[in-house]
């Protein structure tokens, strides 16, 4: 059986988080967010990533350990 993958470009991360794309850059640099991809010479990262991510900070402000 074969998995979907979802990926997304720069962009849709940027919606996704709601974080500006130069921070997107700026964390990924920090080793703080998930490093992309490259695929064809483009930019991707898998959703599932991204959504882990975005659940770790909430669990962190929760005080939880992610």
């Amino acid at each position: 059986m074969k998995r979907f993958v979802q990926l997304l470009r720069i962009a849709e991360v940027s919606k996704k988080t709601t974080l500006a794309k130069s921070t997107i850059w700026l964390k990924v640099a920090r080793q703080e967010f998930v490093s992309p991809a490259r695929i064809g010479g483009i930019c991707v990262w898998k959703e599932s990533d991204v959504d882990d991510w975005i659940e770790s900070h909430f669990q962190a402000e929760k005080g939880v350990a992610a």
